[in-house]
């Protein structure tokens, strides 16, 4: 008597999420297999497209060496070279290229190339485990990305200190089982919900700090201000814009602070991040990549040549975000009752992700533990996170070739317009839940601290035949 439980809800959620982790990783390991070449020298074994028969491909294993990551480059000021052995392209050009991600992210992948090389001086002295360079380096990557996974899982959990079960959607996501470890992510997600959970804890500098170091990740946690800023206007009788002003200056000065000496020592490497993406094509995970593939269009700006930027649909992506925020400020704002942050946040990046040009598959991590407090139906959400997570299998036997027993492209673009379909239907039921919430609502917003007590409605006449 008197003992407190040891398996608390919380522990339950995290070792739920650590077996999906353990899985992750061993779904990643076939790209982590060795051999040795014809010269006896150790190599990674990418050999017969194993990265795509396996299924096991990650953006880790082929960043750190494409990057300069293994040879000590420095992101942001050391170049590297697209092209053929040596940079040379195939017309004699070389592509001067830098480090392609956020600020945060970049020198994320150097530390862990760092520590990577710190590994293998040790083994080399102690007798400790080692591999190749690059399996050591996506292994400890893999520990970080792991360890920010299950501060997501926790923080949904002290979002809905009601609904503690709901945190268990986010530990045993199949999302998480696939993409976890597909990319840099899971760290910008973590970063995102610990700013929803420091919002709900009456520190909005905190939360806005937060955001900011999400956004110097991977943006799309700027995002996420606009649902603070429309929600702090629907509450400014009750002081919401006293909370909302401080979130959103203290993420555009964490975000400028951290981005700012990187912008003034090595501009042109800065830069990069926001070229690439101001320069890409409609992605084959994007809305427009399949019309113009089922339909034979050429897209907004025809055949496009090596580097051109497609400007038109740059331009029709702007003014649809444009429009799709727009119509979640009349909602936020006309709604009966002020919505939810995390209802509005879900909308905010799906309508984002929708009218993109790029959905990168481990992009429907972001939505993962929005949707599970926007929307906490277990039967629905994992639907829709199967479905999602089952766009990776298509998308890496395209990469096969059909004359190697792998599959055409219009099996991969069939199921992103099945996922495309399913996010939407998420999108309409969070607007209908928004709609039809009664005015005099007794619901308090659980992610949005109470500036005064929660008013109950006033008393109203019993209901008569005409209600």
């Amino acid at each position: 008597m008197g003992r407190a439980r040891y398996w608390t809800p919380l522990r339950v959620v995290l070792l739920l999420s650590i077996v999906v982790l353990a899985l992750a990783w061993l779904g990643k390991s076939p790209c982590l297999q060795q051999y040795r070449d014809a010269d006896g020298a150790l190599a990674l074994d990418w050999r017969n497209d194993r990265q795509y028969v396996a299924m096991c491909y990650s953006d880790t294993v082929p960043l750190y060496g494409v990057e300069g990551l293994a040879d000590g480059g420095l992101p942001y000021r050391d170049a590297w070279f697209d092209g053929s052995a040596g940079g040379t392209g195939t017309d004699g050009s070389r592509t001067e290229r830098y480090m392609e991600y956020p600020v945060l992210t970049g020198f994320f992948q150097w530390a862990n190339a760092q520590l990577t090389d710190g590994w293998q001086w040790l083994a080399a002295t102690l007798p400790l485990p080692t591999a190749l360079d690059v399996v050591v380096y996506f292994d400890i990557t893999a520990f970080w990305l792991a360890l920010a996974w299950l501060a997501v899982c926790a923080a949904v959990y002290h979002l809905r200190p009601d609904r503690p079960w709901d945190a268990a959607l986010v530990a045993l996501s199949p999302l998480a089982l696939v993409h976890v470890f597909t990319n840099f992510d899971a760290l910008a997600v973590a970063a995102a919900t610990g700013g929803l959970v420091a919002l709900r804890g009456r520190r909005p500098v905190l939360a806005g700090a937060l955001l900011g170091i999400g956004g110097a990740l991977k943006l799309y946690p700027l995002l996420l201000l606009l649902p603070v800023l429309l929600v702090g206007l629907r509450r400014r009788d009750d002081g919401g814009l006293r909370t909302a002003i401080p979130v959103i200056a203290s993420a555009v000065g964490t975000f400028v602070l951290v981005n700012l000496p990187v912008a003034v020592l090595w501009f042109r490497g800065w830069t990069e991040f926001f070229d690439l993406n101001r320069t890409r094509p409609a992605d084959p995970d994007s809305i427009w990549f399949v019309i113009s593939y089922f339909t034979g269009w050429a897209g907004f700006d025809g055949p496009l040549a090596s580097g051109q930027v497609p400007v038109v649909l740059d331009t029709v992506v702007a003014v649809l975000l444009v429009v799709a925020f727009t119509a979640l400020a009349v909602l936020a704002l006309r709604a009966p009752h002020p919505p939810a942050v995390a209802e509005l946040c879900f909308l905010a990046v799906a309508a984002f992700l929708l009218v993109n040009k790029v959905w990168s598959p481990q992009y429907s991590l972001w939505l993962v533990p929005l949707a599970v407090l926007a929307l906490p139906r277990w039967r629905l959400l994992l639907a829709w996170m199967t479905i999602d997570a089952l766009v990776w299998v298509p998308r890496m036997f395209q990469y096969v070739g059909v004359d190697d027993k792998g599959l055409p492209p219009d099996v991969f673009l069939a199921t992103v317009v099945v996922r495309d379909a399913v996010v939407v239907t998420l999108c309409v039921l969070v607007v209908r839940t928004i709609r039809r919430r009664p005015a005099a609502s007794p619901e308090a917003d659980p992610l949005w601290p109470a500036v005064v007590p929660h008013r109950s409605p006033e008393p109203v006449p019993e209901a008569g035949p005409g209600r």
